[in-house]
């Protein structure tokens, strides 16, 4: 079964086959290593740009606006912050222009923590990204949405965020990608033969991927949630790392009576309000679930349209969980899971929440 990295790759060469996507760049992102996660490894249209975001961004504006659907990689998303300019222009054109100029291209970064980064790299940039008007925004907590998300990303004619979460890009997904080998042993060895270069040099000098011939497009739509656990008494709506993490919390927490429905949100923009809305009026509860800063967080927005919408609804205040307002993300591993939510505390959380009364 493919992890998350293999996954995005795989996406990326039916992007190269089927939509025309001709240029694939960034730091590292060409031969020889193919991005700092080997997401780009073994793809044809690939190639090394300087070490300089904003040109990396311009350029993939201007290949966008010559009407390419570039895909531009920003190493680590703590250096993507000195574009923001040039992300708002990106954003702007096709609202600006009345739908004349549209700019397909599709930024991936990676986010968050789980690599013991500290300050420089484990930021997230959920928060920040869903400030800037005119942009799809994506995170995926799994290989098969990464697959889903990233085709439709490539298929679309907006500018496309597609957020990769560091802790989930080496994880192994539970449902089979359209054309992989068997979700078996032997599927996965065939998988990493094909398409992983080998570490050896002597074998990665002849190597040649051999990409599935069968891969399709699942027809992803951007905007769509997905109910990954029903549940009746308190709704969680989460993404990308810590996604997962809210479904063993809401495991341990039916073994105490608590029966908590969680939503993959995906889609951060636009994202699908009607399934949380449906989902918080049958619960009465909800608790919104991220690893970014808890100040100015994505999940404040949806508290607040919560209460705005669903106040005579709610049987309990909203909660949020949601990592420290420091400046960076400790470096030690105790000081790493202090700064972000851990199962612990996002099990307290949703338990606090599921037991309050009105």
């Amino acid at each position: 079964m493919a992890n998350m990295a293999q996954a995005i790759r795989m996406a990326l060469h039916y992007g190269e086959e089927k939509f025309n996507v001709t240029d694939i760049f960034g730091e590292d992102v060409g031969p020889p290593l193919g991005g700092v996660f080997t997401v780009t490894q073994g793809l044809k249209n690939t190639w090394n740009s300087p070490l300089d975001e904003r040109g990396i961004i311009g350029a993939a504006m201007g290949l966008a606006f010559a009407g390419s659907h570039p895909v531009a990689e920003i190493q680590f998303c703590d250096y993507i912050y000195n574009t923001i300019d040039l992300l708002k222009l990106a954003g702007n054109q096709c609202w600006a222009s009345n739908g004349d100029w549209p700019v397909p291209m599709t930024v991936m970064t990676p986010v968050g923590s789980g690599i013991r980064g500290s300050i420089y790299h484990s930021h997230s940039f959920d928060a920040t990204m869903t400030h800037i008007p005119g942009w799809k925004i994506v995170m995926p907590s799994n290989p098969y949405d990464a697959y889903g998300l990233m085709l439709a990303c490539l298929k679309d004619q907006n500018p496309t965020m597609f957020l990769k979460p560091k802790a989930l890009l080496r994880v192994k997904g539970g449902e089979q990608i359209p054309g992989e080998p068997d979700l078996t042993p032997e599927g996965e060895r065939e998988l990493k033969e094909m398409i992983d270069m080998p570490v050896d040099p002597e074998k990665r000098a002849k190597w040649k991927p051999r990409f599935p011939r069968g891969l399709s497009d699942p027809g992803f739509e951007l905007g769509k949630g997905n109910i990954v656990r029903p549940g009746e008494h308190v709704t969680v709506v989460s993404y990308g790392r810590t996604l997962p993490i809210c479904v063993q919390a809401a495991d341990q927490l039916l073994q105490e009576g608590v029966s908590a429905e969680v939503i993959d949100l995906r889609t951060l923009w636009p994202y699908d309000w009607q399934m949380i809305s449906d989902s918080i009026r049958k619960t009465g509860r909800a608790v919104f679930v991220n690893e970014d800063t808890e100040v100015t967080n994505f999940g404040e927005h949806l508290i607040r349209r919560t209460v705005e919408e669903h106040f005579y609804d709610l049987e309990a205040r909203p909660k949020l969980i949601a990592g420290a307002f420091t400046p960076g993300v400790g470096l030690a591993d105790s000081l790493e899971m202090a700064s972000v939510p851990q199962l612990s505390g996002i099990t307290d959380g949703i338990r606090e929440v599921a037991q309050e009364r009105a």
